[in-house]
């Protein structure tokens, strides 16, 4: 396939056309049209909606057109490809050198009667129909003639622009019911040389008689010594010629003088023309650049040159540039820099206690435990304890700008600053070590992880109370969270539940090396030992290590950390007695079932307050006599801690009623 297309050879086959719809007689090969060689394939729509006689007239179109041409293997070759659903080859470029067996070869095409696939057709003669295996010659121009009667069932557009950038140029021929839109996407430009559209079959031959006497007369401009100085224009049997536009035609029909666009008025700049023979340039006034358009003016923006050094805002003017503030400043004396306007420093203000100035502006403000008032000038008081919800579990006292929580005799206010309560929980720094072993079982994982769950209740847990990390070991040791990832109990409890269990070994003695060196170091949340945090580990298992324990427990005490260890099933208790701190009894745990192992953390949660029970709890006789005084001491400490709370919330009640009266 060729990019080189001949001068002519749309005026060829136009004239080739033109002498079929002529009806001009086609014996003599001296009435032959003749623009050197060329290589055409037809491509015939074979589709079930081209009627039989309808089809034979699309053969006689195609035998008209042949009997004009000079057919032969180093003159003109032509191919026939019919298509419809599919393609087909009726004969190749190569196939006939003579005009007698091409007629013959057309007179046998049989119909395919069947869809419309004309862009896979397109595709085929891209490919294959002019290929040198099928006859395709070098440098020879390509055409395509494409007849249609319908709206094609697939996509046109792409094959026909890649077959025309491969040099092939496009008739589009269409028929009756064909689609205007699809005939212009495959012909080549311009369309109106190369796209036709007749009523019906019987009218295919119309098309080409506009061309007639136009292309197959001589060209005067072409053939003689017009001596135009610009541009010479044929017409039938003569020629005129003219000018540029910018210049005007001579009274000897033939040369060109130039025009003064400028001083005829003939330009449209806004501001400056400047002509040429035949042209003009527009340009600005002093001030002003050109724009893009080349035609008119904008002023020059001088600040935008960067070189301005105005402190806030550069205003461009004529000629130059001056210099502006943002509001709430005042430009200085150098017209360039800008200084805020300090309304509070200056005393511009009416606000109470506090003013806070912003260039130009002001706000009020008030001291720690006031409050705004509607007017955003005054201040009041604020009294916390009946504006917030304060939490406190016995009484609430105001103090200036914040609040405290206060608990009856005989308790004392816990961790959170709200709850009171007769024991006191410790901070600790807390590593549960799990057992995460295959002879644990997922099921009784998840029992483990329900257990730590209840210790995790047990704890006063934030980022300056207790801190808890989970270290899950079998064959191998996995940190499932550090110190000092979760800060509450919530989120610590959350974490527990999507820990995966890792099955396969126990290999306790590394799990507790992992704890020594890593979990308690400072990089993972464990807090200084100069602030004598606690440090507790508790390990829990079910079965026999199967590596070496005794170093790393006995390290573990050397390092300060108090160990309890809880066992279940075939856990074993001398194991777990040296990992346990001393006194043995008091950290050491153990049960035969996971189902048990609640027991275990509600014991464990009564140690972290030493006035609670330790271990088993003693079931008392309540008719003792000693019990029953025990009983009394404990009900008359109730009753006391009963009327403090009333007293408490009387005085509470009290004044509040003294606030209502005093808005009145």
């Amino acid at each position: 396939m060729k990019m080189r297309r001949p001068r002519g050879l749309c005026a060829f086959f136009l004239l080739t056309l033109a002498v079929v719809a002529s009806g001009r007689p086609k014996a003599g090969p001296e009435q032959k049209c003749k623009s050197g060689p060329v290589d055409l394939v037809f491509l015939i729509d074979g589709s079930r909606s081209v009627r039989p006689h309808e089809f034979e007239t699309m053969r006689k179109f195609m035998i008209d057109i042949v009997n004009t041409l000079d057919i032969g293997l180093n003159a003109t070759r032509v191919g026939v490809v019919q298509y419809s659903s599919q393609v087909r080859s009726e004969f190749s470029l190569r196939t006939h050198a003579k005009l007698d067996t091409m007629v013959n070869g057309i007179n046998q095409i049989i119909p395919l009667a069947q869809g419309t696939m004309t862009g896979l057709a397109i595709r085929y003669v891209m490919n294959v129909a002019f290929t040198a295996e099928e006859g395709d010659r070098p440098k020879v121009p390509n055409v395509a003639v494409i007849v249609t009667d319908g709206r094609p069932q697939d996509r046109v557009a792409e094959g026909a622009a890649e077959a025309r950038e491969k040099g092939i140029e496009i008739f589009a021929v269409g028929v009756a019911r064909a689609d205007m839109t699809s005939l212009r996407a495959m012909a080549s430009s311009p369309f109106e040389d190369h796209v036709f559209l007749v009523e019906s079959f019987d009218l295919i031959h119309q098309f080409g008689l506009q061309f007639q006497d136009k292309l197959c007369g001589v060209d005067l401009c072409l053939e003689s010594e017009h001596g135009c100085e610009h541009i010479c224009e044929s017409s039938p049997g003569s020629y005129h010629c003219l000018c540029l536009p910018g210049f005007t035609l001579n009274g000897d029909g033939k040369t060109c003088a130039a025009i003064d666009l400028c001083s005829e008025g003939k330009h449209d700049c806004e501001q400056t023309c400047a002509a040429s023979p035949g042209s003009f340039r527009c340009d600005c006034n002093k001030g002003f650049e050109l724009n893009d358009d080349k035609k008119s003016c904008s002023m020059i923006d001088y600040c935008s040159f960067g070189n301005h050094s105005c402190d806030h805002v550069c205003v461009s003017v004529l000629n130059g540039y001056h210099c502006r503030c943002n509001e709430g400043y005042q430009l200085m004396g150098d017209g360039k820099t800008c200084q805020a306007i300090d309304l509070c420093a200056e005393g511009k203000h009416d606000c109470e206690q506090i003013c806070i100035g912003a260039p130009g502006v002001f706000s009020c403000d008030c001291n720690k435990g006031f409050r705004l008032n509607y007017d955003k000038r005054t201040c009041t008081n604020i009294d916390l304890c009946n504006t917030v919800e304060h939490g406190c579990e016995f009484q609430c006292v105001s103090t200036p700008g914040s609040y405290s929580c206060v608990c009856p005799e005989g308790q004392l206010l816990q961790n959170d600053g709200r709850s009171c309560g007769t024991c006191k929980s410790s901070n600790i720094d807390l590593i549960l070590l799990i057992d995460g072993s295959k002879s644990v079982r997922s099921q009784n994982f998840e029992l483990v992880k329900k257990f730590v769950n209840q210790v995790v209740d047990s704890l006063d847990v934030s980022v300056h109370g207790t801190r808890v990390g989970l270290v899950q070991y079998s064959s191998r040791v996995r940190t499932e969270f550090p110190l000092n990832m979760y800060h509450t109990a919530d989120e610590i409890k959350a974490a527990v539940m999507k820990i995966k269990y890792m099955e396969k070994g126990t290999m306790t003695g590394l799990a507790l090396k992992h704890m020594v060196e890593n979990s308690f170091s400072e990089a993972e949340g464990a807090r200084p030992a100069n602030r004598n945090i606690p440090r507790i580990g508790l390990v829990f298992t079910d079965g026999r290590s199967q590596d070496d324990i005794t170093e790393f427990a006995k390290r573990t005490k050397e390092a300060g950390i108090t160990m309890y260890a809880v066992g279940v099933g075939k856990a074993v208790e001398d194991e777990l007695r040296e990992i346990a701190s001393d006194p043995v009894e008091k950290h050491f745990y153990y049960t035969t079932d996971f189902t048990a192992i609640n027991t275990i953390a509600g014991n464990l949660k009564l140690n972290v307050c030493p006035e609670e029970s330790q271990g088993e709890i003693e079931l008392k006789d309540p008719c003792a006599c000693e019990n029953l005084v025990e009983f009394q001491q404990a009900t008359m400490s109730s009753l006391e801690q009963l009327t403090q709370k009333l007293a408490g919330m009387t005085a509470r009640l009290e004044q509040l009623e003294n606030q209502l009266l005093s808005r009145k």
